[in-house]
């Protein structure tokens, strides 16, 4: 098969799994859809239990009651769907990697995604919790807390982006080091730049109050210590495998 003809079956290949990916996630969107509103209630729920009795949200543009919850479907329908889309995509580069990079690159994929899940539980459990209660106790006297439901789901987003992305510290410990790009020493000589970098990323990733900064940037700092002791580990085991 010539260059041409091959790239070819390749853009025929990416075509088809793009067209799988798409018509599962538009399945599972059709699903979740009649209860768009039931998901940006449980969404909504940390800062709803915050607020002062008889609070509530307002909406501030004529059409967000209906978008708000249409956005929140399709979110949850890309995360019903994410381990098919990963299947996908590992599906279509599997056939150019060697052997040990397809052993390699299965465990990185499952572990990240749980890993990332992780992070958006931890936020809507343990931060968010924390984070709504200051923001309601902050409040002046006489101000009355009425969050609207489109800027409360960009924060929530962000919010679990951020947590999501910082929980695949151990991840890209592991992977730099089995790509013997840093070694497992030098990662501990680094670690008071690393512990400095999380509070900045702490700093600048969540609200302006102390607690909130503390609660990304000591699990970020968990995480990469707990990716050292696993990169660690399978450096240990890398002889026996031999």
């Amino acid at each position: 098969m010539g260059t041409s003809e091959h790239f070819i079956a390749h853009l025929i290949e990416l075509r088809t799994r793009l067209l799988s990916v798409t018509i599962a996630l538009l399945l599972v969107f059709i699903c979740v859809f009649p209860w768009a509103s039931d998901l940006y209630t449980l969404l909504a729920q940390p800062m709803l239990a915050k607020l002062p009795k008889g609070g509530q949200m307002i909406a501030t543009d004529v059409t967000t009651p209906f978008f708000v919850p249409l956005k929140v479907a399709m979110m949850a329908a890309l995360l019903i769907a994410l381990p098919y889309i990963l299947y996908q995509t590992w599906r279509f580069v599997a056939p150019g990697l060697y052997e040990h990079e397809k052993r390699m690159v299965i465990p990185l994929i499952v572990s990240s995604t749980l890993l990332f899940f992780c992070g958006m539980i931890f936020a809507y459990f343990v931060v968010f919790p924390v984070v709504f209660g200051f923001i309601t106790a902050a409040a002046p006297e006489g101000v009355a807390v009425m969050t609207d439901i489109d800027k409360y789901l960009s924060f929530v987003l962000g919010m679990f982006v951020a947590f999501g992305v910082a929980f695949q510290a151990p991840v890209l410990v592991v992977l730099l080091v089995r790509m013997n790009i840093v070694g497992v020493e030098k990662l501990r000589e680094i670690r008071s730049y690393v512990i400095v970098g999380a509070f900045v990323l702490g700093a600048i990733f969540t609200p302006p109050d102390v607690v909130s900064q503390f609660m990304l940037a000591i699990p970020l700092w968990l995480l990469y210590e707990a990716g050292i002791v696993v990169a660690g580990w399978m450096k240990t085991k890398e002889p026996t495998a031999k």
